[in-house]
């Protein structure tokens, strides 16, 4: 048996904030692998498309403290990452769309053994949407009468 137990967390992270830092670190407290899975631009379809190419995205997120490897969702196949990580825990943030009950339905249909834990809220800083960040810039741009 392996001493190896892997974490998966997954998320758009757009552009980076204390809230995806708490996700991540929660997250890799749960074992000794943390992989992340980045959401390629063509799946984010639940909110703004994101700022930050997902190329950058991935690289940014990979360089992180306690991740052990990110990498690029698939754009055709949302478990088909899961399938090859092989993960023990699959970590959600507090707001993911993600409805716990039918992924683990999902999870089983493909032979997939795998924890779901939902990470709890951030709530140290205001800023911990990178949609709320994106709005703040258009504001005070706005209000300094500054084109955006």
């Amino acid at each position: 048996m392996s001493d190896v137990h892997r974490v998966v967390a997954t998320g758009t992270f757009d552009i980076l904030h204390p809230g995806h830092l708490w996700y991540l670190r929660e997250s890799a407290h749960l074992g000794t692998e943390l992989w992340v899975i980045v959401a390629r631009d063509a799946n984010v379809k639940h909110k703004p498309r994101p700022i930050i190419p997902e190329e950058q995205r991935v690289i940014m997120v990979g360089s992180l403290k306690g991740v052990f490897k990110a990498v690029l969702g698939d754009e055709h196949d949302m478990f088909r990452p899961i399938e090859e990580i092989q993960p023990d825990i699959i970590t959600l943030g507090f707001n993911q769309h993600f409805e716990e009950s039918r992924l683990r339905g999902a999870l089983n249909e493909r032979g997939l053994k795998t924890d779901i834990v939902r990470i709890s809220e951030y709530a140290g800083t205001p800023y911990t949407s990178s949609r709320r960040i994106a709005e703040e810039i258009r504001q005070r741009a706005i209000s300094d009468n500054r084109p955006c």
